[in-house]
């Protein structure tokens, strides 16, 4: 299980003894996998700032694991189909979180024990606010990106009444640069196929004759060009509308077609870049449409490529990491860390209130083996430190300070001090 329960009690021989107790009982039932928490001394001050203490350590580990929640969720969302290789790549110090938490050991270098614990806790809170406002920063963009990607892929997609025509249709299907005569493009049913070439002629005066060429086709039927007059063009249409021909409103603009085309190809090789550094290299002339298959077949040039091949078999492969993954890498390691390290503070400051001074407890790393076998376990700890029970209710008399989340009669009270660690929640 991905799963730890951290827990303390006090350091002395009677606690220690129980501490092996529980280890035994533990070991022997195969209930938990047991370590020894390593938690430095730190400056205590007063005991009302640990009670405030207590409190701002408590929201601040809520913030930390929903700030790694959430960098966890965007390296899927970046990864996309490669999620199979998120884990390898939410890692803590370069090591997997479960190996991470069970030999954790104090960043002396970054958080110096010998700095008082309030000066601790603000780096600690400092460092995560970075984090998430630089989160907050890239993930909107990449989202913005990913918005105006999805637009552009909305008009590849759909039959050929509402999908885009630039990556079907090519500068020789037209008649371009006349002051007289203009190409059309008509949709017409595949059953019809027949009465087109038969009546287009027709349609109207001024038709030139045998200028219909199928350029595309999808389910229900196919692109074609005609070619007439200009000064036709409205009668044309109506008489195509009467014989359910219709006449699609596309005029060539190369220019803008370039600029269609020119915009996908950069989303998508800036989309990649986040994840992967390799651009996606395109053919020349060759549109640039996402990674879905649109069943439009452009007929007759066999240079154009067909609107249902992939941008993966148009792209160069390549290994390395994009600058939005390679900094979720890197700060998710960094906000992870700093929330066991959190664990680590809450339980030290919860033990001192808890069990008084001078400072002498023991912490230690419970890793339950399954899900089913908690109950048990809870059952076991609480058999082995009900004793001190009674000391931590002499304790909160004495110093007459209402411990936050400390409260006899609640059902979730724990003789010990308790806090749990859920890696599940990241898988």
């Amino acid at each position: 299980m991905s799963e730890f329960w951290l827990i303390s009690a006090p350091g002395d021989q009677e606690n220690l003894q129980a501490l092996e107790r529980m280890n035994t009982v533990t070991s022997k039932s195969n209930l938990s996998y047991n370590t020894k928490f390593s938690i430095p001394d730190f400056k205590v001050g007063t005991l009302d700032s640990l009670v405030g203490l207590s409190d701002e350590l408590g929201k601040l580990d809520t913030f930390a694991e929903s700030l790694i929640k959430k960098m966890a969720q965007s390296v899927v969302d970046v990864m996309e189909d490669a999620k199979g290789k998120v884990p390898e790549n939410l890692l803590a110090s370069g090591v997997d979180l479960t190996s991470f938490v069970t030999h954790f050991e104090w960043d002396m270098a970054k958080y110096p024990a010998k700095q008082p614990l309030v000066s601790v806790v603000d780096t600690l809170a400092k460092q995560l606010a970075q984090i998430e406002t630089d989160l907050k920063s890239r993930t909107a963009a990449y989202n913005t990106l990913k918005t105006n990607l999805e637009n552009l892929e909305k008009k590849s997609m759909g039959n050929l009444f509402t999908r885009t025509l630039s990556d079907i249709v090519s500068k020789e299907d037209f008649v371009l640069g006349s002051e007289y005569l203009i190409t059309l493009l008509v949709i017409v049913p595949k059953p019809s196929y027949a009465q087109w070439q038969k009546t287009y002629e027709s349609l109207s005066d001024m038709v030139v004759p045998r200028s219909t060429k199928l350029i595309a086709e999808d389910n229900e039927g196919g692109l074609f060009t005609v070619t007439l007059f200009r000064k036709v063009i409205e009668d044309f249409k109506t008489k195509a509308k009467e014989n359910k021909f219709t006449v699609r409103e596309f005029y060539y603009d190369e220019k803008e077609i370039k600029r269609e085309r020119e915009e996908m190809s950069r989303l998508l090789s800036d989309k990649k870049q986040q994840y992967q550094t390799s651009c996606v290299a395109l053919k020349k002339g060759s549109s640039t449409f996402p990674d879905h298959k649109v069943k439009v077949t452009p007929l007759g040039n066999p240079d154009r490529p067909a609107a249902g091949q992939t941008d993966r078999e148009r792209e160069s492969e390549g290994e390395g990491e994009g600058p939005l993954l390679r900094w979720l890498k890197v700060n998710f390691s960094e906000a992870f860390v700093a929330w066991i390290h959190l664990k680590a503070l809450r339980v030290f400051v919860e033990s001192v209130l808890r069990y008084g001074l001078p400072v002498n407890f023991q912490a230690v790393l419970l890793q339950p083996h399954k899900k089913s076998s908690t109950k048990r376990l809870r059952e076991v700890l609480n058999s082995v430190f009900r004793h001190l029970d009674q000391v931590a209710a002499a304790s909160i008399l004495d110093a007459s300070v209402e411990i936050p989340g400390l409260q006899l009669s609640n059902q979730d009270y724990f003789p010990y001090v308790y806090f749990h660690i859920d890696l599940s929640l990241l898988d």
